[in-house]
């Protein structure tokens, strides 16, 4: 392992030229204009599998964007690890915002990267992240210390759903069977305290209308006799929390998984600072389900939220009307053992319910994804804990995320294999906004990481 890690050190600047020449790839998948980039980008994506010593090396077609694919199998006998990354990035959208171009990557110093970070649009979402893993496969192969078999799925539609990856997978089980799934497409809590992603929140979104009269009315001549929507819609979503912030939907907390004590113990151990939280995002005071901190509120408890609400004018001066609609998008983070399609038909019902008969009602339901949890004494949450401890020098701890990943329940669903997610970023690299950057000691950690990560995993397997 010595001789690897002398190798990553002797490599950093070109691995970084490297990355900053994908960087420069505009590969947005959202955009039809930028498909010759995207698919510019999976042939500079093979290409670097093939260079790293990747066997099989192939663009695979979907209905969408293609898929890379590679592997490098040295004994059908050891474990198979399957490492997932996406090319494709968010569009670069409001480019005004951006100090510099976000497909003309610069290196700069920040306060919380005195090293400096590498400021492109994907840099950290997911190019540089997923980078890693073939600079790190490069490492390995170059010294000859593989210790087991690697396989690789970098896609191109992972900002737009993934559109394709169910039916890709589906397709593919044989080819693409592995014993763990390796992503790093994730954050750390931060430098000074490393962490492994152990949990994610599921999602079930909705959108719903409010229907009251057949046209806008004269909020003068009509106004206290008939339902205005809006203010009808507003309390039945002011009544969805109650005043210990419970959510009030029927039947909501029934699945809900019950952390243990000694679990709850250990994630607090990254010392939730509530005036740290408060101070970083500009509030004076924080609210939520009594009885949890603030990293329990945002990781290991369910959640409801209006993402938007609109209806009547909102345009400049003043128009006195009592709309005839009214609508809200709403969102509700999952956690264990809660599935989109339980919480959504629990949702509708219960909005149904409370709906007075004076309007008419519509919910309609739109993308959801499942929870996922790794257990902290599983093998591959162990495999990148040590892995980890040893390149950063530190103690790494579980952290439940309260973002949502659906490709990881997916994996475990058609492949059968627990996911590790081993992410480097940081909350503060701007991701999907502009100035999104990664920093250099970011990149380098997970390049050292990785290797371990391999020789702990096979170990423990063994």
């Amino acid at each position: 392992m010595l001789e690897t890690q002398n190798y990553i050190k002797e490599n950093k600047q070109r691995f970084l030229e490297e990355l900053i020449e994908l960087l420069k790839i505009a590969s947005v998948s959202a955009d039809p204009a930028y498909k010759n980039e995207v698919l510019d980008c999976a042939e500079a994506v093979a290409k670097h599998l093939k260079n790293a010593g990747a066997d099989q090396v192939e663009i695979c077609t979907t209905p969408g964007n293609p898929i890379v694919f590679g592997e490098k199998i040295i004994d059908k006998k050891l474990p198979t690890v399957l490492v997932y990354g996406h090319y494709d990035v968010q569009p670069a959208d409001p480019i005004e915002l951006w100090k510099s171009g976000p497909f003309e990557p610069v290196v700069k110093k920040t306060e919380i990267h005195p090293e400096g970070a590498i400021f492109a649009r994907g840099s950290a979402d997911d190019k540089g992240q997923f980078f890693m893993h073939l600079k790190a496969f490069e490492a390995m192969m170059k010294t000859n210390i593989l210790p087991c078999n690697v396989k690789f799925i970098i896609e191109g539609e992972e900002e737009v759903g993934s559109v394709s990856l169910a039916g890709f997978l589906e397709e593919n089980k044989e080819k693409l069977a592995c014993d763990v799934i390796l992503i790093s497409d994730t954050s750390l809590y931060n430098m000074e305290q490393p962490t492994v992603t152990t949990g994610l929140r599921g999602l079930s979104y909705v959108e719903v209308e409010v229907e009251g009269p057949n046209r806008d009315l004269h909020s003068g001549l009509y106004g206290g006799a008939v339902p205005n929507p809006i203010n009808v819609l507003c309390q039945m979503i002011g009544s969805l929390i109650d005043d210990k912030g419970r959510i009030t939907v029927e039947g909501f907390y029934d699945n809900v998984e019950t952390v243990s004590d000694a679990e709850r113990t250990e994630m607090n151990k990254l010392k939730d600072n509530p005036e740290a939280y408060k101070q970083e995002i500009g509030l004076k005071g924080l609210q939520g389900e009594e009885g949890y901190t603030t990293l329990e509120r945002t990781s290991i408890r369910p959640t409801l939220d209006v993402n938007g609400i609109w209806g009547g004018y909102t345009g400049e001066g003043a128009k006195t009307v009592i709309p005839s609609k009214a609508f809200a998008k709403i969102s509700m983070r999952l956690v264990p053992y809660q599935t989109p399609e339980e919480i959504t038909g629990k949702f509708v019902n219960h909005f149904k319910k409370i709906a007075p008969d004076s309007v008419k009602l519509k919910v309609t339901p739109h993308h959801g994804g499942m929870p996922y949890v790794l257990k902290s004494d599983a093998p591959e949450f162990l495999a990148a804990k040590k892995a980890m401890e040893k390149a950063f020098g530190k103690e790494v701890l579980p952290f439940r995320s309260g973002g949502s990943i659906p490709i990881t329940a997916l994996f475990e669903q058609v492949l059968g294999a627990k996911s590790v997610l081993m992410g480097f970023g940081l909350s503060t690299d701007a991701i999907h906004s502009p100035n999104e950057h990664y920093g250099l000691s970011n990149f380098y950690k997970g390049i050292e990481s990785i290797p371990y990560f391999f020789k702990y995993y096979t170990e423990l397997k063994k």
